[in-house]
């Protein structure tokens, strides 16, 4: 692979890093050790639906255990609000506290400044990007749909 991946949404094109891992809440996951600390954040993909973050704010804390779709925060944009759910089973290790006072970081640099928090857990039902952008021709329709209003 030539290090990113390109899913196109109508006219624009969500590109994605292949250094990492994705899930089905559109988080990616990118590995910070080899003692089982991953890193997640928003897809461009979840990016391009939201448009601009204005605000972050989070339910849980570091040290505590979440279940996969426990909601852990919430984010508001210029198109939506939206709750935020572990994209794993696991523990919430930190949160990345920029993000607090700038929100915007996930809009400028959604895969490397502006990752959200890093915690342990298994990863197994993640996809690699491959089967990520497969997953994502599978729901784009339906998301088509949902954006223009017709569900």
């Amino acid at each position: 692979m030539s290090g990113r991946v390109t899913f196109k949404m109508g006219e624009y094109e969500a590109v994605f890093p292949t250094d990492r891992r994705y899930c089905r809440n559109h988080m990616w996951c990118l590995v910070v050790d080899e003692h089982g600390l991953y890193r997640f954040g928003l897809t461009a993909y979840a990016v391009r639906l939201l448009q601009e973050v204005f605000f972050l704010d989070w339910y849980a804390s570091p040290g505590d255990r979440v279940s996969k779709g426990q909601e852990i925060g919430a984010i508001e944009s210029s198109k939506a609000e939206s709750s935020l759910y572990a994209p794993i089973t696991g523990q919430i290790v930190r949160f990345n506290e920029k993000l607090l006072e700038d929100p915007s970081l996930i809009n400028l640099d959604g895969y490397g400044a502006g990752w959200m928090f890093e915690m342990t857990g298994d990863i197994s039902d993640t996809f690699d990007p491959p089967g990520y952008l497969e997953y994502l021709a599978e729901v784009w329709p339906k998301t088509q749909r949902i954006i223009k209003g017709q569900l």
